[in-house]
């Protein structure tokens, strides 16, 4: 961990900002006196989040549309920012969607998507701006999950993703070791956020969360989750977790998974091979 990074003045790169995490993860840092960066695939969005942080904190903020899929509207995005901003200091890799669906069943491309945007995404995003953030001496944060740790059935494009997020910040950390920059790994389970919101309209997901301890089938609200990115930010965190036990999920991995396939594999998959069923007959 290196030394404290004081937001005052600093540079902000945010991917997904236009709700979510995204947008209230600018908001905050905005509040501790950052300049923002906000890219993403819903400019209308993002600029209406970019004019109510103007207006309550008086910083620079600009609005990059760009999707991380997309790697030369991604260098656009970063030499923008570095143009008009003048540099980068810390870039929150959080660009990132959810699907739900038996591996024998799900549509390949569907699979596909998931991986594209939640790792090809954030590798693009990591790649584009590092020599930027070590230039200097900033933070880099990919938002993995929950799910990066524990691995449910009918999850598999998410949990294959986000493990390979936490996979990419453990390897660029010790890469990175020696240039002043870092890099932390955030992980968090279900937030009060549109894309939690939607996946649970799902019959799928709705199986699954019914089969799940309470402590991990609840929705946590947000904000607590935005002061821990950001003071994560500021500490340099190698790890940003809520709720607290998510953390201690990460330090019990090897004995957590078995006791998971124990108390919500079976149960789960036979009432995911039924709603899948019910879907195809309705269908």
């Amino acid at each position: 961990m290196g030394e404290r990074l004081d937001l005052r003045g600093r540079t902000v790169l945010i991917t997904g900002a236009a709700r979510g995490i995204g947008a209230g993860l600018a908001h905050e840092v905005a509040r501790r006196g950052a300049r923002l960066s906000l890219v993403g695939i819903e400019p209308e969005l993002m600029e209406a989040v970019a004019d109510e942080i103007r207006a309550t904190n008086g910083v620079d903020v600009i609005v990059c549309e760009a999707d991380v899929r997309d790697r030369v509207a991604l260098a656009a995005a970063v030499e923008r920012t570095v143009a008009e901003l003048g540099g980068i200091d810390v870039v929150v890799a959080n660009a990132g969607v959810e699907t739900a669906g038996s591996l024998q069943n799900m549509p390949a491309a569907e699979f596909d998507r998931v991986i594209d945007v939640n790792l090809i995404g954030v590798f693009n995003t990591l790649q584009a701006t590092i020599g930027h953030v070590i230039e200097r001496k900033g933070h880099l944060l990919p938002i993995a999950s929950a799910a990066a740790i524990s691995h449910t059935p009918s999850t598999g494009a998410y949990c294959a993703s986000k493990a390979a997020v936490e996979a990419l910040a453990n390897v660029l950390r010790q890469e990175l070791a020696g240039t002043g920059a870092t890099v932390g790994c955030g992980y968090f389970t279900f937030l009060d956020t549109d894309m939690v919101t939607d996946a649970f309209h799902r019959p799928l997901t709705t199986a699954l969360r019914a089969e799940m301890p309470k402590a991990l089938a609840t929705v946590y609200p947000l904000e607590p989750a935005i002061q821990r990115l950001a003071d994560g930010i500021e500490k340099r965190g190698r790890v940003v977790a809520y709720p607290d036990w998510v953390r201690g999920m990460a330090r019990l991995r090897g004995f957590l998974q078995p006791l998971t396939e124990r108390l919500i594999g079976r149960k789960a998959a036979d009432k995911i091979r039924q709603a899948e069923a019910d879907e195809r007959a309705s269908s």
